[in-house]
């Protein structure tokens, strides 16, 4: 034990979070595949470790789905799959590279087992940015690396063929880099910062609004201007080479994935809420040509829009209580379909609760601290960083689609704020009781964090009853 105590904490941290990971990995050595992402990657990955690009759809696959949706078959069919588009390479490579060196047969296991490592790098990371957004507060650091050590939902993540896996260490590694680079003043670093938001946006291209604004930020925090220059093209230097094999592919200038026009049409259709729906979901794929389904999806998204520009933004409005609501999407998924079995209610009651308040008690601290950070002129650059990252990653989710698994990305920079909050409570509430509009602030956000995530149990009550009642496990809900 006097051994253990005497590592750092951040390796200390890391092997917490490693060791509660491996459990439930261990425990689901043969759960299959869950959802239809998870599907997808995997034939991605499986395409590129047999060397035949990166194509889905193959024949076999094609087989195996044919008996639940049509697929419509555009031009010639290559029995290998359908070179695409339509995701990002970033999180299929990844998938490749760990299947070449494993048995296909254990594929899953080998996965599973290195997005634990990979989790569980999320708490010495959250513990290192804290330090340096908070560094006269070493309490705040240890508070945040260890919620992410222990965060319940992150603990299954490993489970699952998500990009969360690798996006969320991504995110907190460049986040992190950047903030070492300012101090270092090294194009090295620089360089390195850039490249980790590279391999991100190649992960989820969503992450891409936030670097134009990391660059702006560069620009006047940086010792030096040509600090934003080298971030840039370090980032170029990963986005550019796929963005041009993708327009070549379609003829056209295309990004890093073109989902836009999917999403759109999930976004603003008629019969849609703002978030993912299974039965709109299904609308485009049929198509196997990622250019006409962008173009379909963008023209029919458009046009939702135009018909109803008024249902539009308070869609958006609804989008961003779906991007904050509570993290039990996947669980009521998974429950409902018999992944458990059944478990009787006041233990599920538990279970769920274990799983889903840990983010609006760090969400609510976060909240709390927020109004007595200082007049804008006195907040750290290193603060301003943390906000741009949060504005910049959110408000593309507002015009997209936005559901709760979204805002997992931004759990480091919550935890830091929640660690702060809750580490100087009782210097703020002297603060709150000599400032009383500050309070008055506090209440106001927490009451909107409230309020969102009481209409959302409120809004699914009836679902709720049928999943605590007798048959719940056989409920059937799609996801």
């Amino acid at each position: 034990m006097n051994k253990l105590r005497s590592l750092p904490l951040p390796l200390r941290l890391f092997g917490l979070a490693l060791l509660l990971r491996l459990l439930p990995v261990l425990f689901a050595i043969h759960l299959p595949i869950g959802l239809d992402d998870m599907f997808q990657y995997d034939m991605l990955a499986r395409s590129l470790a047999a060397g035949q690009g990166f194509r889905w759809y193959g024949q076999a696959d094609i087989d195996q789905i044919r008996q639940f949706i049509a697929i419509d078959f555009i031009g010639d069919y290559d029995p290998r799959g359908v070179l695409t588009s339509f995701r990002a390479p970033g999180y299929p490579a990844l998938l490749a590279a760990i299947y070449a060196i494993s048995d296909l047969q254990w594929r899953l296991l080998a996965a599973r087992l290195a997005q634990a490592v990979l989790g569980a790098s999320l708490a010495p990371l959250t513990y290192w940015l804290t330090q340096r957004l908070f560094p006269g507060n070493p309490q705040a650091a240890r508070f945040a690396g260890g919620a992410l050590a222990v965060y319940p939902m992150l603990l299954l993540y490993p489970l699952a063929l998500a990009t969360e896996n690798l996006f969320i260490p991504l995110v907190a590694a460049g986040f992190l880099a950047t903030l070492v680079a300012v101090e270092r003043d090294r194009a090295r670093h620089y360089l390195l910062a850039g490249a980790l938001f590279g391999l991100a946006t190649l992960t989820r291209s969503v992450i891409f609004g936030f670097v134009g604004l990391a660059v702006l930020w560069l620009w006047f925090y940086a010792p030096r201007r040509s600090a934003a220059l080298y971030f840039l093209l370090a980032v170029l230097v990963f986005v550019v080479p796929w963005s041009l094999r993708n327009s070549l592919l379609h003829g056209k200038p295309t990004f890093v994935e073109n989902s836009m026009g999917y999403n759109l049409h999930m976004g603003f259709h008629p019969q849609g809420n703002g978030t993912f729906q299974f039965g709109i979901s299904l609308e485009l794929v049929p198509y196997l040509d990622d250019s006409l389904r962008n173009d379909l999806g963008t023209q029919a998204g458009l046009e939702f829009i135009r018909q109803d520009p008024g249902r539009a933004l308070r869609l958006a409005a609804d989008k961003l209580g779906f991007f904050f609501s509570l993290e039990r999407r996947a669980l009521t998924y998974f429950y409902g379909n018999n992944f458990f079995g059944y478990i009787p209610s006041l233990p599920l009651a538990a279970f769920f609760a274990v799983f889903t308040l840990p983010f609006p008690l760090l969400t609510s601290l976060a909240a709390a601290g927020l109004p007595f950070a200082g007049r804008l002129a006195h907040i750290s650059r290193q603060r301003v960083l943390l906000y741009l990252l949060i504005a910049g990653y959110t408000l593309p989710h507002l015009i997209l689609i936005a559901e709760d698994r979204f805002h997992m990305a931004l759990l480091p920079g919550i935890a830091a704020l929640a660690g702060d909050t809750w580490t100087r409570r009782a210097e703020l509430a002297a603060a709150a009781r000599a400032q009383r509009w500050r309070l008055g602030l506090t209440a106001l956000l927490l009451a909107l964090l409230w309020l969102n995530w009481g209409g959302e149990i409120w809004r699914d009550w009836e679902k709720l009853t049928i999943l605590f009642g007798p048959e719940g496990n056989r409920a059937g809900f799609s996801y």
